[in-house]
Order: C-alpha cells, then structure tokens, then sequence
C-alpha cells in the first residue's frame, strides 16, 4: 500500500483525535483554598436513603449533609454519580474531590484516604430469607453473601469466612438472597431498614448483628488534600454545633445519627408508587441521556474509530514489516481484551501518565480504539475481497497507486464493508452502557437509578431496551438503504 496514502489517513486521523486529546479536566473555578472552590462529590445515587435519585433529583441523607458542609465552608458543588465500586478509582485519579456515600472509616482506608470527622454513626446486620438458620457473622463461615466489592462490609463478610458475590446495589442483593441464590448479605441497619420498609419484600429479615462494633461514616478525601479535609471539619462542627446535623438526621431517621449515642433509627420508607408511575418518571430523563450521551457518543466514536479502522487495516495489509507488526499487535490487543477494562485503562490509567481527559473524551477515546481494533479486519478483509484484476485494470489505464486506491479499490472494499461495519455500529450503541464507569450518566445509568429506588426492575429495565431497539431499528433501515444505493453501481 502506499505510504503516501497511510500518511494522509493518519493526520486525518490525527486532525480528530488532537482536540479530544488535547481537551483537560474540568478544573475548579478557584484551584486555591478558601472561598468559591468547585468541589466535586462521588457518590452513588442508589443507596437509598443515603444517596438515591427522586423525581428525578439527587436527594438523601449525605446528600443533605454535604451540601450544608458546602454552605459552611462556602464550596460549589457538582455532584457525580457512578458506581460505588469506582467511586475509589475515581477519587485517586483526581476525578472527584471526596466522596460521600455513607464511608465507612477502616484501618485500610485511613492507610489510604484522609477522612473528615465522622457525621454518622450505625451498626451492620445480617439480612437473610425468612426462617433461615443464620444468626451471627460465624454463621457465615462457607456461605455466600451479596456485597459490592469495594464497601467496608464486603471485607466484613470475608472476615467471616463467607464467599462474596459482587452486586452494584443493595436491593439487587436483597433480591438474589429473596429468591435463594445467595445466601445472605451484611450490611447497613439504616439501609437495611429503609429498604424493608420501602420495597415490601417479606421474604428477608434482619436476622442478627455483623459484631457488636458501631461503624463510623465519614467523607473521604485524598490524603494530600489536606485543606479540603480541614475546611471540611470545621464546617461539620459548626454544623453539629448549631443543631444542623441533627435536624437533618431527624428529617430522615427520627433519630440523631450524626452522633454514637442518639437512638434508635427508625425508617418510614418512601412513598409507593405504581410501575406505571416509575416508568413514566423514568422516560423523560433516560430520552434525555440517550440524546445528550449515548447517540452521540456512538456517532463520534464510530466516526474515529472507523477511520482509524482503515489506516490501521492498510497497514496491517503493508508488506513493511515495520507497519504490518504494530498493526497486528494493536488488533490483538483490543479484541483480546474486554471494552469494560479498556474503559478503566483509559480512564484510570492515562492519568497516571499524565493523559488526564475528563468523562466524555475519555469514552470517546475507549470506544474508538475498540471500534477500530474490531473495524480494522472488517476492512482488511473488504480491501482482499476486491479481485485483483481490479488493480491491474487500473494500472493499465494509468492509475498511480494512490489514485487507483481512492478510485476503484476503496469504493467497491466499501460496499463489501457495510453489513459488517453496520453490526460494529449496532454494537457499538449498545457498549456504551458501559460509560457509567466512567462517571457518564447514560440511558442505563437512569434506569438503575430510578429501579433502586422504586424496585421497579423489569417495567424499567424493558424501557431501556425499548430505547435501544429503536436507535439499533434506525440504523438497520440506514444500513439496508446505504447497501441500496451502493449495489446500483454493481453491474449484474
């Protein structure tokens, strides 16, 4: 292939991808201490009634605590919300400035994050089915227990002995021990009460305490943010000083919890709401997110991806071992390793080798490189498929090399590319309900949010994938009239 022509496709290439790259992270409006910081919070949105998601609105106790720790210590914040299990990675590679989502305080964590003073306090239970054995934490020996992977009680149920399954969220854990496929879970009595008290589930219980340890709860800081953690305490002090910690734990609990000894909580739950109502709530803000990330996400992605796809599919067809070997090893790479982990490399990884993209490039930059691993053969073998007569043809008439590429050979690997190319692109819409990971709230992220809060899973969950048939049903007519307008230039 011409070298002329890789060095034309890879400064297109280029010319897309550099203001991706050379996009930064959204920084504080004031990057110094004191007054009109921009402090971003982590935190779930589906922890019911910690942090969870209501008409449509980020809502909960720690919600409510941080943002009057803001008020104090005269912050602006910008809340994000993901998974707990990458709330950690985010706050370690600067994502995030502190998380709050009910963190509890461990030997572990100190070691590793700097924590604020602690402005709540609970206990751990052991939720299993109704008329189960199980009592205590010993009971757990050999059993399976649902956690999320990272949470403080996670480690707890490990400690005892039991085998862990990783679940995103506790009513998710609820339900698998409902319906016997695990066995247990160990977890916070005040998430566990408000989750009684709010899904009507009778088939688990509070079976026994997780120890007889109270847990302190905190935010979580990286340990060189030292200001922030200050600024932080001295906002929750004033704020335990003039009754405001209490009255908000009183809104939620009808107990004090922000402190070790303020009594029992007692959680009423939310208020019921029909599957009906759940969706229609639902509808509005996940069409929102599949029109502001999802469709476009898949439109640039798809769009880089497949042009490098085609340079990376001429070199991999290049005689220049220096070309054809890179290219091979780039394919391998990519098909051989899951999109999910290529989004934490991209993500997580970069910045510790200074490439520090925020939320969208980033996705935009995993799922072109993915696209373009997979695409790559999907045109390598189109470029094959053109008989070689083709480029003798043109040769003979005069053709240079290049021009014979741009003429004959790229239009007709083209119309061989496009059913294949088009399940890369079917594909590629449905991969990015993955992005959550990477602190995007796309169409999936919204139904989670909204099922953890009204245990509305399978009226949602068909919502979703109403949204993705349609977009993926769009596509496949586009595919079938493309395919239409290419075969009129094929002679029979």
């Amino acid at each position: 292939m011409s070298r002329r022509v890789l060095g034309l496709l890879a400064g297109l290439v280029l010319a897309v991808l550099s203001p991706l790259l050379l996009v930064g992270p959204a920084q504080a409006a004031d990057g110094g201490s004191g007054e009109g910081r921009e402090v971003v919070v982590g935190t779930e949105g589906t922890y019911p009634p910690f942090s969870f998601n209501e008409d449509g609105q980020l809502t909960g106790y720690d919600v409510d605590v941080m943002k009057a720790v803001a008020k104090e210590a005269g912050w602006r914040l910008r809340f994000v919300q993901s998974q707990f299990d990458a709330l950690f990675g985010s706050l370690d590679a600067g994502r995030i400035d502190v998380i709050a989502n009910q963190i509890t305080i461990n030997p572990e964590r100190e070691a590793r994050y700097a924590f604020s003073e602690p402005y709540a306090y609970s206990r751990g239970v052991i939720v299993a089915r109704k008329g189960s054995d199980i009592r205590t934490l010993a009971d757990l020996k050999g059993l399976t227990t649902a956690q999320s992977a990272t949470s403080n009680w996670s480690q707890v149920a490990k400690d005892a002995g039991a085998k862990v399954e990783n679940v995103e969220q506790f009513s998710q854990a609820a339900d698998l021990v409902a319906r016997g496929r695990v066995d247990a879970i160990v977890n916070d009595n005040i998430a566990v009460l408000d989750y009684l008290a709010t899904s009507g589930n009778d088939q688990v219980e509070i079976v026994g305490d997780a120890g007889d340890e109270v847990s302190r709860q905190a935010l979580a800081f990286r340990q060189d943010d030292a200001d922030l953690v200050r600024e932080a305490d001295r906002a929750l002090d004033a704020l335990r000083a003039d009754g405001t910690l209490e009255r908000i734990s009183e809104d939620y609990f009808g107990a004090d919890v922000s402190v070790e000894d303020g009594g029992e909580a007692k959680v009423g739950g939310r208020d019921e709401t029909s599957w009906v109502t759940s969706v229609r709530e639902a509808a509005w803000p996940a069409f929102v997110a599949l029109v502001k990330i999802t469709i476009p996400l898949t439109a640039i992605s798809f769009a880089i991806g497949l042009a490098a796809a085609v340079l990376i599919a001429l070199a991999r067809a290049s005689s220049s071992r220096w070309l054809s070997w890179p290219a091979r090893f780039f394919i391998s790479a990519v098909r051989g390793t899951p999109l999910l982990l290529q989004l934490f490399v991209v993500f997580y990884g970069l910045p510790q080798l200074g490439l520090d993209l925020p939320s969208f490039p980033a996705a935009v930059l995993a799922l072109s490189v993915n696209v373009a691993g997979y695409g790559a053969e999907t045109v390598r073998g189109a470029l094959l498929a053109v008989p070689r007569g083709q480029h003798e043809a043109a040769a003979t008439i005069g053709m240079s090399g290049r021009l014979a590429l741009r003429r004959v050979v790229l239009p007709q690997a083209a119309r061989i590319a496009v059913p294949p190319l088009s399940n890369t692109l079917i594909s590629l819409v449905k991969d990015t309900s993955l992005v959550s990971v990477v602190l995007l709230t796309d169409v999936t992220r919204v139904l989670n949010q909204q099922a953890s809060a009204s245990f509305d899973y399978l009226p949602l969950y068909l919502l979703g994938g109403l949204y993705y048939w349609i977009v993926c049903t769009v596509l496949s007519v586009a595919q079938g009239r493309l395919e239409t307008r290419l075969n009129r230039y094929v002679t029979p």
